[in-house]
């Protein structure tokens, strides 16, 4: 095994299947709000779009690190429950590619960042379940995580001291984060720490542990990229400029 130093890492981003408009055209799109990008962009990597189509669990190779980012609702029988009446915009497509090129990452020992929906993938693909509706466990944790839609909230987390997410965010105190969500971590997946929380004791954070392979795969609840905070970004093409490259 060696290392390689990069100027500028190449970071991949997963994106969503959905219909667009744009000039006079309405088609289905591969698309991403352009903040993720910019804060890779700014973080010192180069953004890489990933549509969801069979296959792109290929890209893997050229790539330097994954953020798995935001968006609909997965499949419930991907955890085995069957779907509440309020799980919706579910993407068969976009769940299989996701799951695929999370499994090459972490085969790859690619540094990796799950955002919101991407917190919920790296959950299920080590064999956790989902919260499917956060109301249904009382409305203070409705209010807490899921605002009016089309917008971000904000509530606090507490973060768990000696974490990879302790040292990055710098903090003891609770951190105010930007939130959007009406999912969360039910039953934790296999070697994943819970390392964030919300008052209400919905997990926000959780990191893979355990041998020196998955040195960054680390995934948070909220939406970084909404916010003025980049240094999650920052660690995370930190991380990708120290990837291992197995020969």
């Amino acid at each position: 095994m060696t290392f390689v130093t990069t100027v500028k890492p190449v970071i991949g981003l997963s994106t969503y299947a959905e219909p667009a408009r744009w000039a006079a055209w309405h088609a289905p799109a591969a698309l991403l709000p352009l903040n993720y990008a910019e804060k890779v962009a700014a973080a010192g990597g180069v953004p890489v779009l990933l549509p969801p189509v069979p296959g792109i669990d290929a890209a893997i190779g050229r790539l330097d690190a994954l953020v798995l980012t935001g968006g609909g609702d997965i499949d419930p029988a991907s955890y085995g429950a069957a779907p509440h009446p309020r799980t919706g915009r579910i993407t068969a497509e976009r769940d299989r590619a996701e799951l695929d090129l999370l499994a090459a990452a972490l085969a790859a020992g690619l540094p990796v960042l799950g955002i919101c929906r991407g917190l919920q993938l790296l959950n299920i693909a080590r064999g956790g379940t989902l919260h499917q509706h956060l109301a249904d466990l009382g409305p203070a944790g409705d209010a807490d995580h899921t605002p009016p839609p089309g917008t971000f909230g904000s509530h606090p987390v507490r973060v768990a001291a000696g974490s990879t997410l302790a040292g990055i965010l710098q903090t003891d105190r609770p951190l105010a984060v930007p939130t959007a969500h009406h999912q969360a971590i039910d039953r934790l997946g296999a070697g994943l720490t819970a390392t964030a929380w919300a008052a209400d004791g919905v997990i926000e954070a959780a990191e893979l542990t355990g041998g020196s392979h998955h040195r960054f795969v680390l995934a948070v609840q909220w939406h970084p990229e909404a916010g003025d905070d980049a240094r999650l970004f920052q660690a995370l093409v930190t991380a990708a400029r120290r990837a291992p490259v197995v020969s």
